[in-house]
């Protein structure tokens, strides 16, 4: 493995770029200058879990309205979808960290397309 010019070799950096997030694939992204392969993985984990963020705050908003006006059991099969989705979401945040620790470049579909975008 090459190292990066943060210091760290690219699998130990790119799996970090998932670690936390957007938050961390943005750090990553501003901080790695040289190494494609982390600027890719810093590129992804931004437009996969921003996106992912942004899902759940729909989700909860639209539980808080639906909530309000008394429609209970829609209400419950939204929050059973958003605890399916979380799940989801965390499958392919271990799945995720654990490939680009291994050294591989896995693309998600679509977000593989916008993270290029962000290069």
């Amino acid at each position: 493995m090459s190292e990066t010019s943060i210091g760290l070799d690219e699998n130990i950096a790119g799996a970090l770029a998932y670690l936390l997030g957007f938050i961390t694939g943005v750090i990553l992204l501003v901080m790695e200058k040289d190494n494609q392969f982390v600027r890719f993985h810093a590129a992804q984990s931004t437009v996969v879990f921003a996106g992912i963020f942004v899902l759940f705050i729909l989700f909860s908003v639209l539980s808080m309205v639906l909530g309000f006006v008394g429609l209970g059991i829609i209400t419950f099969v939204i929050w059973l979808i958003g605890i399916l989705v979380w799940l989801l979401a965390l499958a392919l945040w271990l799945y995720l960290m654990f490939t680009a620790y291994k050294g591989n470049k896995t693309r998600i579909p679509v977000a593989a397309g916008l993270a290029e975008k962000l290069l």
